[in-house]
């Protein structure tokens, strides 16, 4: 059984803008992180902990949702993950395939997402929810929890604070875009409510160097089995 959700929800405005937002700066925005592959460094270690608990648990099928250009998706393949990537920028993909012409990718809407329930073992949303409303965050985590299998794996990476940052015509581009910033108190809160059993909460400070701008979070929670049940 696939999601139920239609065109209606893909269409939604936040959904249209972040696709053309990333359409037209797809290849400038590959070339400004071409040297960080799988994320920045510091934060692959949360990864690598991700990666360890899924193979742990048996392995199987990762989704690296929200994609963009692969390169957390390649990393994780590197970890021994069983790994796809799904974006809904068509640019980002085109470079995501050719940048790493052994993996699969696939377009679509996380809020959507055209998988079987309970089919996933592992989840990735490497920072893809800052342009998903707050008001609809409850709509995604559950849309994450229907995919992932009981015990699944679900890691989260994030921007920490209470105020959006809004880039305005980067790389010259005639686009715009917000990047939601979110406590992670709250954002462990609505996992819970969706399903999800917290692990692990790690926030770091910006980076200076790295040109960041806020305190960066990173959630591990596990699709509970008693959730699970529930749901039958």
């Amino acid at each position: 059984m696939t999601s139920a959700k239609g065109e209606a929800e893909a269409e939604a405005d936040f959904v249209t803008t972040t696709r053309t937002f990333y359409d037209a700066i797809a290849e400038d925005y590959a070339e400004m992180f071409a040297g960080e592959p799988g994320g920045r460094p510091r934060d692959w270690t949360v990864q690598a902990a991700f990666a360890e608990l899924v193979i742990r648990s048996g392995g199987g099928t990762v989704a690296d949702l929200g994609c963009g250009p692969g390169r957390t998706t390649a990393h994780l393949a590197s970890l021994g993950l069983d790994v796809f990537g799904l974006d809904l920028s068509a640019s980002m993909l085109t470079i995501a395939r050719r940048e790493n012409p052994g993996l699969r990718f696939r377009q679509g809407s996380m809020l959507a997402l055209d998988i079987p329930d309970g089919t996933l073992t592992g989840a990735v949303s490497w920072y893809s929810s800052l342009h998903t409303p707050v008001d609809r965050l409850p709509s995604l985590f559950t849309e994450f929890h229907r995919v992932l299998a009981p015990g699944g794996y679900l890691l989260i990476a994030f921007q920490t604070g209470d105020r959006p940052l809004t880039l305005d015509r980067p790389f010259g581009h005639p686009v715009r875009l917000d990047f939601e910033r979110r406590r992670p108190e709250r954002v462990a809160e609505l996992l819970e409510t969706a399903g999800f059993a917290v692990r692990s909460r790690t926030v770091r400070e910006a980076d200076e160097e790295l040109r960041e701008s806020s305190p960066q979070a990173f959630l591990l929670a596990r699709k509970t089995a008693a959730a699970a049940a529930a749901a039958l």
